[in-house]
């Protein structure tokens, strides 16, 4: 049979669905009861024609929902759809007595919440697996009041991680060239520096000195999932104004490069939170300019340091620091305290070691990192490699982490290895010099001297 003229009928038929939502709104009402009326008559399809046109009608009566009915939808989905306790017993049971592959693989399949299916059948929609992304989005913003919601969002990144699995991304070279469409929501979608305009973008795609690139998915069409901007630099960066303005070092030429500098990393989309794609991004694009660009010796980041300005903050309210770092802290208080090269000096000398002292020894509740960023690159295998004083004197830099950025150094040889140290006892790889500020920073903490 010819598959593609299946294909087409289908197309054909969720297209002429959509249409007649679009002419009628009124034929479906914006109640969280109609949804699951939906939903259920969805699961107990049998006809691949019909499924994908009631996962059409399921999905557009999602999107018409008012906030308060989409709460009130995740509730049923968590209370109605769930796996079912007498089917999970009987399985159980049966699997006790036989303890064979085919009782296992029925208890498997019991212990399996209904919603699951529910997203698969979904997901048969035009366009299904991005409305999902987008759904998922709105569970996230609910799941602080409501935490009871969390099984679904334990099911949505279950799904996920089959349906973005690495093989299925596409990376694609984002340049002056490619559609408008994908330049407008590489701007909008930019989270670490923002792009100010048009004339911005440009100059962060000069093919002289810069290199983006996206991972796209074939469910998702033009939209891009992450993305990652380079910077083409002789040496290590150590500031971002310079970068973002297209000042630093004035490359006439790709090839005079010897450092890829990745100085944003940016996820478009916030109902893929948690998927992971910037470890698979990295290591790609380091392939890819690695085939470009083969005399480039560095791979290295120039990142953010989010919340460092907080916990400095809290560290003001602790005695475990000497009077003198106190002192020198509270100059942070001080409006433009950079441009006065005396505080500044103070600040330095107390803040370095004591941002080293946050990046390798203060962990959260799992026994990881605190900082997010931190996180991220050193599970990916980097190496915390130095701490940039002043490297960002935006109002956000300054504001965030008192203007600190961080080199995360990402050496091909020892990329695994640190990846399954980290992994397995928590190491933070760091240079030599991390090393000593950490140290001198525990030094100060006991009220030890140091040189």
């Amino acid at each position: 049979m010819n598959m593609t003229f299946l294909q087409e009928m289908f197309n054909s038929i969720t297209q002429r669905d959509a249409l007649l939502r679009r002419k009628h709104p009124e034929t479906l009402t914006p109640d969280h009861h109609q949804l699951v009326k939906a939903c259920q008559a969805l699961l107990a399809s049998d006809g691949e024609a019909s499924s994908i046109a009631l996962a059409s009608r399921a999905l557009a009566l999602y999107q018409r929902l008012s906030e308060g009915e989409k709460r009130a939808f995740f509730k049923r989905l968590a209370d109605d759809f769930a796996a079912e306790p007498k089917q999970i017993d009987s399985a159980y049971q049966a699997y006790q007595q036989a303890r064979d592959n085919h009782t296992l693989q029925a208890l498997f399949e019991a212990c399996e919440p209904r919603r699951q299916e529910l997203f698969r059948r979904l997901n048969l929609a035009t366009d299904g697996t991005y409305d999902l992304v987008k759904m998922r989005e709105d569970l996230l913003q609910l799941l602080r009041e409501e935490p009871d919601l969390a099984p679904i969002d334990d099911d949505f990144a279950h799904l996920f991680g089959s349906w973005f699995n690495r093989g299925f991304l596409m990376l694609k070279r984002i340049d002056w060239n490619t559609p408008a469409s994908i330049l407008e929501k590489i701007i909008r979608y930019e989270a670490v520096h923002e792009i100010q305009d048009w004339n911005d973008l440009r100059r962060r795609l000069d093919a002289r000195d810069r290199r983006c690139f996206a991972f796209f998915h074939p469910a998702i069409g033009d939209e891009p999932l992450i993305f990652v901007e380079v910077a083409l630099h002789k040496g290590l960066p150590s500031r971002i104004q310079p970068i973002l303005a297209g000042e630093e070092d004035g490359l006439a030429d790709p090839d005079d490069a010897d450092t890829a500098a990745f100085f944003g990393i940016s996820n478009c989309q916030t109902g893929l939170r948690g998927i992971s794609f910037g470890n698979f991004l990295i290591k790609q694009v380091v392939q890819e300019l690695s085939q470009e660009l083969p005399q480039l010796k560095h791979f290295v980041t120039l990142s953010p340091v989010p919340g460092f300005a907080q916990w400095l903050a809290e560290q003001q309210q602790e005695d475990q620091w000497p009077e003198p770092i106190r002192e020198a802290l509270d100059a942070l208080e001080t409006p433009n305290w950079q441009q006065d090269k005396a505080r500044e000096e103070r600040l330095k000398t107390a803040i370095r070691p004591l941002a080293a002292h946050y990046l390798v020894d203060q962990k959260n509740r799992h026994g990881l990192p605190l900082n997010p960023v931190a996180r991220f690159h050193l599970g990916n295998g980097a190496e915390l490699h130095r701490i940039n004083w002043l490297g960002d004197v935006s109002t956000k830099g300054m504001k965030q982490a008192a203007g600190l950025m961080v080199n995360y150094l990402y050496v091909l040889d020892d990329i695994e290895r640190n990846h399954e140290n980290y992994t397995a006892k928590a190491t933070v790889a760091c240079s030599s010099e991390v090393r000593d500020l950490a140290r001198r920073a525990r030094k100060l903490a006991k009220g030890e001297t140091t040189k």
